[in-house]
């Protein structure tokens, strides 16, 4: 039997005032004369932030939910151009240290999915440049937590710039400027409108990073709908991994705006997936990609709950049988 467990995206749908992705626009920083009281009101929009996390983590773990995506949007310009010489980690350590003992006592995993400008086969310098600051942003987030950043950061490929074959060149070139500690972080994602699964699995296996297979995205965007021929080829990206394989699970909004989310998860269409693969591995982590979070995780383990095909084990997770 396989073991699924279930995740959500960021923002509790339940919990009130417990944003953990408060900011601040460089406009309303530089409208702050005294540019340290401007910093130091960065800190503090930071420090909530982190505070709302935890929250959010004891929220999950009375929920017996283990798997949860971190908001990017932790520290409010923390690369920005003008404020490069911050050292931001510094006044955050004992937030992050707090996140991350928790995270460790309850068994959790947690994982970042960096903003869509986050652009690695980029033919653009700076951009690229840019990328790979925002991608160290992440890594120093996860090392003040003492969480393992390996595989910890969900990308997409990139822009196709209607050159696929180009595209994914540029990506292989590209890698070779990035840290290998960065690399080490990295799982790449089939999108929705520029590349396939197998075109992601090219660059997955040529360049040993896990794929994170987001089925959604294959319906609306493949070459062969048959992603069952290609499941032994995620699963093999995962050999080296210390975590359980893991994919994207959402819904489209409705056939028109089939590449859009809907608030909750088609659990018919879900089971789909889950059947074919069942006992390929011994666990899966599903990442709910929904527009109402947590609360879609409530609703989709209480149409679980009545199925013949499955034992439940928690509130967020259960065996296929």
């Amino acid at each position: 039997m396989t073991i699924v467990r279930l995740g959500y995206v960021a923002m509790s749908m339940e919990l009130k005032n417990a944003s953990p992705s408060q900011t601040m626009t460089f406009a309303q920083f530089q409208k702050i004369d005294d540019r340290e009281a401007a910093i130091r009101k960065l800190e503090r929009i930071a420090q909530s932030n982190l505070h709302n996390t935890l929250r959010i983590l004891k929220h999950n773990a009375a929920s017996d939910i283990h798997f949860y995506r971190l908001t990017s949007r932790l520290i409010p310009l923390a690369n920005h151009e003008e404020l490069l010489d911050w050292k931001y980690i510094e006044p955050l350590h004992s937030h992050l240290c707090e996140i991350g003992d928790f995270v460790h006592k309850n068994k959790m995993r947690v994982d970042f999915h960096p903003d869509h400008f986050v652009l690695i086969n980029s033919p653009k310098k700076d951009i690229l440049k840019n990328s790979i600051q925002t991608l160290k942003l992440h890594y120093l987030l996860l090392k003040g937590m003492g969480i393992d950043p390996a595989h910890r950061c969900v990308m997409h490929v990139g822009g196709n710039y209607k050159e696929t074959e180009k595209s994914l060149e540029r990506f292989v070139d590209n890698w070779m400027v990035v840290p290998r500690s960065l690399q080490n972080m990295i799982m790449l994602e089939n999108d929705d409108t520029s590349f396939t699964m197998e075109e992601t699995l090219y660059l997955c296996e040529k360049l040993d990073i896990p794929l994170v297979f987001d089925y959604h995205h294959h319906l609306a965007h493949h070459q062969n709908i048959d992603w069952e021929s290609n499941w032994n080829r995620v699963l093999e990206t995962w050999r080296h991994s210390q975590l359980p394989i893991k994919m994207h699970i959402s819904s489209p909004k409705s056939e028109k705006a089939f590449r859009h989310h809907s608030d909750y998860v088609d659990s018919d269409m879900f089971f789909k997936f889950l059947q074919v693969i069942n006992g390929s591995i011994p666990q899966i982590d599903c990442m709910i990609e929904a527009k109402r979070k947590d609360e879609a995780l409530f609703k989709l383990m209480e149409q679980i709950r009545s199925r013949e095909d499955v034992e439940i084990i928690d509130g967020s997770s259960f065996y296929l049988r």
